[in-house]
Parts: structure tokens; sequence; C-alpha cells
């Protein structure tokens, strides 16, 4: 089939860049509640897409956004993939977009916008092989679950899943979304880290007071706040202060160190990759270690006090800062959210600590058949083994569809560090399209050969 496939590849391009062009057109931000109509209009394009390549495909309505479903059905004998992707994006509001991040601009070899590489172009990749692969009778049903709602933390996936079990039973489940180590160094992670996400609250009066009238005497919520993350969390060595916060994490073994040294991670490639002017070590196996297996604090907001040109010498009534905490197997985020809310209390007592999201973190196989399956798959589309690494991101999803679904889990991601996942001038490219068609069909292969084993 080889010869068969990379003709199939070569062919399809131009209908790859259209659809994707269609796909990223439609900005479904979902995090903006305005964007609710493009959320739907992205759920029936993809819908409508599924449907001309002869799958069976529906938009399943939710207490929030729709999930898009579809199938491949080949015969009622043979194993079902299921293939998980989001069409859901982050904003693209930052002013360092070169072009306009809702319109597709192809440079050469590379596409440019919002959504290209997280995640609608590894989702079509994903699609134009399953299309092939039922074409050719490949020998296994491949299910096709499309969320909307990732990029919040899919507050109602579970929901779909649980409502839907018997409809969404498989054999095996790829997820396909996740970022290699460089293009050099294909990768699929075994592990996710999970993720609380948390706003702290504080007033201290009911408007804006002069710093010169009432300063020594007004409490400041924008210096009380800082002060407080300070006790949180030390950035100089990366180290969380919250009492008990790292009671639980699930030890590293030697074993693992050694594969992530030998996974080929490049301390120069990765900070050129994010465009990092400085990182907090050179060192290549400590930096995994925290970005793969240590529980992260970060701040992403201060909300309050005057913002506009020059200084305005007035003390704020109300600040807010916005917190996320990564979390490493064996931690739970009920449990670390009550970590910080009592310790954020027994500091400050005054400050509010209101959850915002929770996802628990994943640990995975890294051997077994699908595991295997989806390793030769990757070799052989991409000509180099992959590594076997953890991925710092969260993907609320997946954790989900092995509660309820129960079904081996595999990463076959296709983005690369340089790509841009929720950064402005976001990007994906042919070579990683092409490679993961070829993968996919592969993997399908695969899998239809143990079956018939």
């Amino acid at each position: 089939m080889s010869s068969a496939l990379d003709a199939y590849v070569e062919s399809i391009r131009p209908e790859f860049e259209a659809r994707l062009g269609e796909w990223v057109e439609i900005p479904t931000v979902s995090s903006v509640p305005d964007h609710k109509p493009d959320i739907d209009r992205g759920a029936d394009a993809a819908v409508d897409y599924l449907t001309a390549l002869g799958a069976e495909a529906a938009k399943f309505r939710t207490p929030g956004n729709p999930v898009v479903w579809a199938r491949f059905r080949t015969g009622p004998d043979r194993p079902t993939v299921t293939i998980y992707n989001h069409l859901d994006v982050q904003p693209a509001n930052e002013p360092e977009w070169n072009t306009d991040p809702f319109r597709m601009k192809i440079d050469g070899d590379k596409y440019l916008a919002r959504g290209t590489t997280d995640d609608k172009g590894p989702a079509l990749a994903a699609l134009l092989a399953a299309s092939y692969a039922a074409r050719n009778d490949v020998g296994v049903n491949i299910q096709f679950i499309w969320e909307l709602e990732e990029e919040i933390g899919s507050p109602n996936f579970e929901t779909f899943v649980k409502d839907n079990v018997a409809q969404l039973s498989t054999d095996a489940i790829v997820v396909s979304d996740t970022i290699w180590i460089s293009r050099e160094c294909p990768a699929i992670p075994f592990a996710l880290r999970g993720l609380i996400s948390a706003r702290l609250t504080l007033e201290t009066g009911t408007k804006d007071v002069h710093s010169g009238l009432t300063g020594g005497a007004a409490r400041n919520p924008l210096t009380e706040l800082a002060a407080l993350i300070g006790e949180c969390y030390d950035p100089a060595t990366d180290t969380i202060k919250i009492p008990g916060f790292y009671e639980d994490i699930l030890p590293i073994t030697d074993e693992e160190l050694r594969g992530f040294l030998e996974a080929g991670f490049d301390t120069n490639v990765f900070r050129s990759a994010h465009e990092l002017k400085k990182l907090r070590s050179d060192d290549a196996l400590t930096l995994v270690r925290h970005i793969w297996t240590r529980p992260t604090f970060e701040v992403h907001g201060f909300v309050g006090g005057y913002t506009g040109p020059g200084v305005k010498t007035a003390i704020p009534p109300r600040a807010e800062v916005k917190v996320s905490m990564r979390l490493v197997p064996e931690q739970s985020p009920a449990r670390q959210f009550e970590l910080l809310r009592s310790f954020v209390n027994e500091l400050n007592p005054d400050v509010r600590v209101e959850f915002d999201a929770g996802l628990a973190p994943f640990l995975g196989p890294k051997s077994g058949p699908y595991a295997e399956a989806a390793s030769e798959a990757m070799g052989f589309a991409f000509g180099k083994e992959p590594a076997s690494i953890r991925e710092g991101g969260s993907i609320g999803a997946v954790v989900t569809m092995e509660d309820y679904l129960k079904a081996p889990i595999v990463f076959l991601g296709l983005s690369l560090p340089e790509h841009g996942y929720h950064a402005p001038n976001e990007n994906f490219d042919w070579e990683q399209a092409s490679g993961g068609i070829r993968m996919f069909v592969r993997y399908f292969e695969n899998v239809a050969a143990m079956k018939r084993l």
C-alpha cells in the first residue's frame, strides 16, 4: 500500500489546504461568549465535511458547546479506533501577529493562522488518513470525537461521554493534540500534567483614593496580593511554598530519567522555538524534570489599579490575581486547591479564593500492543523512532475517556515547539501534515493486523 499511499498524500494537499483554510477562518474561540455562533458554525462545517467523505456524523448538544461525533464503519467484527481532537481555539488578540489570525496565509509549506496546529491541522490530517483507510478497506472502524471546549477545560465533555458510553465503545483511543521535542525528534508522551486555575481577589475600599492623603493608612490590594504570591511561590528556585503541595507526587524512576536524557531535548532549541530570552537552567535534565515531572505555580495576570500611560498616584480599591498550578500524576485537583485556599486564608483572610477550573493529571502505559503500534507508525512515517516522554500540558478529555471508555490511550501528536501553541503567529506545515496522514494510516494497519493475529 506504500506507493498508493504516497500518491494519495501528494494528491490530497490542495484539499488539505483548502479545508484547513476554511476551518481556521471560523473563529471558534471557546473562552469568549460572543463567539458562540462561530462555535456552532465550526461544528456544522466539520459535520458537513465528515458526511461528504462518507462518514456517519452528528453534532451532539451539551449544556455548553457541542461535540462532533463521526464514524467510518467498515465491519461489525473489526476493531474500532477512536481519534480525539478539539476544534475550539484560543483568542488571538496579541499585538505580535504579523497576519490576520483568522485568515490563513500560506507561506511555502507553512500555514499561518490561529488553530492551524492547535488543533485543526492535526485533526484534518487524521481525518484524511481515515478517509483513505476506509476506502481501501484497511480493516478497522474509525470513530472521531471532536470537542469544542478543550481550551476552557472541557467542562461538559464528561456529560457527553457519560450520556453516550454505549455508542462510543472502542478498542483503542488516539489523542492527536501533543507536541514533539523538535522536528528532528518525534515524541510520544505517556503522561500529561493536570491543572488548577484560580482567582484571588482582595477588596479594601470602594473607590480610588489619593496616595498622598491616605498612603500608609489605606491598604493597597495590589501590594498585598503581590506579597501573598511571594509567600506561595519562589520564582528563583521554582518552588511552591504551600505546605503539603508536594506530598502526593509519584516518584520518577531512574529509567525514566535516562529515557528523558536520551530523548534529545536541547535547551537551545527549546529556548529558540518558544522565543524565550532566558531559561531557569541550561541543563537539559533539570529543564525536562521541571516541565514534565514537577507541578508549577504561575501568575497569569494582575487586574486592578491604573494601567494607562504615566503613573496615577492613587490606591485602588480592588485587585485580582489570576493563577494556575500544573499538577503531576497522583495529585488531586480538589486537594491541591484546598491546600491553596487554606494557605491563602491563613495568610490573609480577606482574600477571596475562587476555583476556576480543574483537570486531573494522566499517566498511561509506556508499553503494550497499542503503544507499540503507535511508536512503529510514527517511526514509519517520519523515519525515526519516537522518544517516550511526558508532556507538561493538560487535556481534560483524556482522563474522562479513560474513566468511561476503558480503552488504552496513546498520543500521536504532530505539533512542533515552533508552531506556537497559544502564541501569536501560530502555524502548521505540510511536512508534519503529510507525515501525519501516513502515520495514521500505518497505525490503522497495525491495529488491524493485531486483530488478525
